[in-house]
């Protein structure tokens, strides 16, 4: 894609949602952490209904790790993978207490020796926790990346570190949600929505749905 056209690509979608926002519900740093590290391989739908009532009750590293392993199951159940997740959720409230006394870190490397925390969950939480310019490379960014041409790439550090240089670094804040939402509800996996996408005529696939 020309460079012309990745401005314009973000430029309409910049238009058309000038402030997304995670469509995980956190309160605070640390849920948002927490939150992250239980998306992996579920739905932000599937997580919400999860810690609704979780995050009612605890909202710090402190009161997750009063709550313990066990209870914390008992939340999180509905969530593919819950036994590893649980135990991770509470081996990094305690390197938090034990390391940062109880705050999160806006520091990647910091943030990737938590339990549970890889590249991707530490993008996300620098990104909307702490306002930086980072791309978390998700399942839908992968996938919109290499679809259209944006940013192609076998890996999603590839696809990652392709978009970091692309994309216009004043679009770049917002650019890890506005590809995950757009890979979410218009190009979709199984059959993308040529016909109400904004970008399409900006895009490389060939193979555009009609209807």
């Amino acid at each position: 894609m020309k460079r012309a056209d990745v401005e314009e690509f973000f430029r309409r979608l910049s238009e058309s949602d000038p402030e997304p926002t995670s469509e995980l519900n956190y309160k605070n740093p640390y849920t948002l952490l927490v939150a992250v590290v239980l998306s992996a391989q579920a739905t932000d739908v599937g997580v919400n209904k999860a810690t609704r009532d979780l995050f009612e009750q605890v909202d710090t590293p402190e009161a997750m790790v009063a709550l313990g392993e066990e209870r914390l199951k008992e939340h999180i159940k509905t969530i593919g993978l819950f036994n590893s997740k649980a135990k991770n959720v509470i081996g990094l409230s305690e390197m938090l207490l034990r390391d940062h006394g109880g705050d999160v870190p806006a520091d990647r490397e910091a943030l990737e020796k938590l339990p549970g925390v890889g590249r991707k969950t530490a993008n996300v939480v620098l990104n909307v926790a702490f306002g930086e310019p980072t791309i978390a490379v998700d399942t839908h960014i992968f996938r919109v990346g290499n679809r259209t041409g944006l940013a192609k790439g076998k890996t999603p550090d590839a696809v990652e570190a392709k978009l970091l240089k692309v994309v216009p670094a004043h679009y770049r804040l917002h650019a890890h949600h506005w590809l995950i939402l757009h890979g979410r509800y218009v190009c979709k996996a199984r059959k993308p929505n040529c016909p109400v996408c904004i970008v399409s005529d900006l895009c490389g696939f060939k193979d555009k749905t009609t209807h």
